[in-house]
C-alpha cells in the first residue's frame, strides 16, 4: 500500500517515538527500609538515644488518595515500669490535590499503634495508641502542617485534643542533595509541662534511591518530664542523627 505523506509521518512516529508515547506511569506502590542512629519524633527520642530499624509501604493512587504503613523499633514504652511494647506501627491514609496553581492540599488521618503497650494499666498513664487528623499546605519548597489528636496523646492522661503545628522546607541543592530546615510546636492539652518546641536541620544525599542523611535536632522540652525512666537522660537534647534509607 502506498502511504500518503501524512500517513507516512504517523507511521514513522509510531516507530521512532514509542518510548515517549507509551512511557509507563510511575508505580503507585513503594517500599522503604532503613536505619537511624536514633529515632527522634517531634524532637524527642523514641529509642532512648539508641539506634533503630525502620521500614514502610506506601500506595499513592493517581487520583490523589493514598494509604501506607510504617514501623520502627522503640524503647520508651518498655522503659516505663509496667509498660510493654518495642515497636511503633503507623497506619495512615489521606488525599492530596492541587487546590490552586503551585498550592497543594494534603488531608488525612494517622494512627500510632503500640502493640501490647499495656500503659492503660500503669498508674498515671493512658493507652499509648494515638489517632491524629492532619491538614497540610505546600507552596514551592515550604509545607505548613497541623495535626490534632482525637484521643489521648502518646499515653498522657486527659490529653485529647492536643495539637502539633510545624513548618518544613525542602531545598533542592542539585546532584541529589536536599537541605530541610524544620520547626514545630507540640501542645499537650491540660499538661503544660509537656508542651515544647522542636527544631532541626537535615542534609540528605540521594544515591539512586539510597538516601544518606544527617540531621541536627533539638528541643526546648522540659528536661525532667522528658527524662528517660531507664537512665534519667534527657530525651530532647540537641544531637546529630544519621540515617540510611532505601526506597524501591
Amino acid at each position: 500500500m502506498k502511504l500518503s505523506p501524512s500517513l507516512l509521518v504517523l507511521a514513522m512516529s509510531a516507530v521512532v517515538l514509542p518510548a515517549f508515547a507509551d512511557e509507563p506511569a510511575p508505580d503507585p506502590l513503594s517500599f522503604n527500609v532503613g536505619a537511624v542512629t536514633e529515632y527522634r519524633y517531634r524532637g524527642i527520642s523514641q529509642s532512648r538515644l539508641k539506634p533503630a530499624l525502620q521500614g514502610g509501604i506506601d500506595y499513592a493512587d493517581p487520583s490523589g488518595f493514598y494509604v501506607g504503613t510504617w514501623a520502627s523499633t522503640i524503647k520508651w514504652i518498655k522503659d516505663i515500669p509496667g509498660g510493654d511494647g518495642q515497636v511503633e506501627i503507623d497506619l495512615y491514609g489521606g488525599y492530596k490535590t492541587e487546590v490552586a496553581k503551585g498550592l497543594t492540599l494534603d488531608v488525612g488521618g494517622l494512627y500510632y499503634l503500640y502493640p501490647s503497650n499495656n500503659l492503660k494499666n500503669v498508674s498515671g498513664f493512658a493507652n499509648a495508641n494515638t489517632f491524629e487528623v492532619y491538614g497540610a499546605l505546600t507552596f514551592g519548597p515550604v509545607t505548613a502542617k497541623y495535626s490534632h489528636s482525637t484521643t489521648n496523646l502518646f499515653g498522657n492522661v486527659n490529653s485529647k485534643n492536643s495539637s502539633y503545628f510545624d513548618v518544613t522546607a525542602n531545598f533542592d541543592l542539585g546532584d541529589g542533595m536536599t537541605l530541610s530546615p524544620h520547626v514545630g510546636h507540640q501542645t499537650v492539652k491540660h499538661l503544660a509541662v509537656a508542651s515544647y518546641t522542636d527544631y532541626s536541620l537535615t542534609l540528605a544525599k540521594d544515591f539512586s534511591g539510597l538516601v544518606l542523611s544527617g540531621a541536627i535536632i533539638g528541643t526546648d522540652a522540659d528536661k525532667t518530664f522528658y527524662a528517660s525512666p531507664a537512665n534519667g537522660k534527657f530525651l530532647g537534647k540537641t544531637t546529630l542523627v544519621v540515617g540510611l534509607k532505601k526506597t524501591f
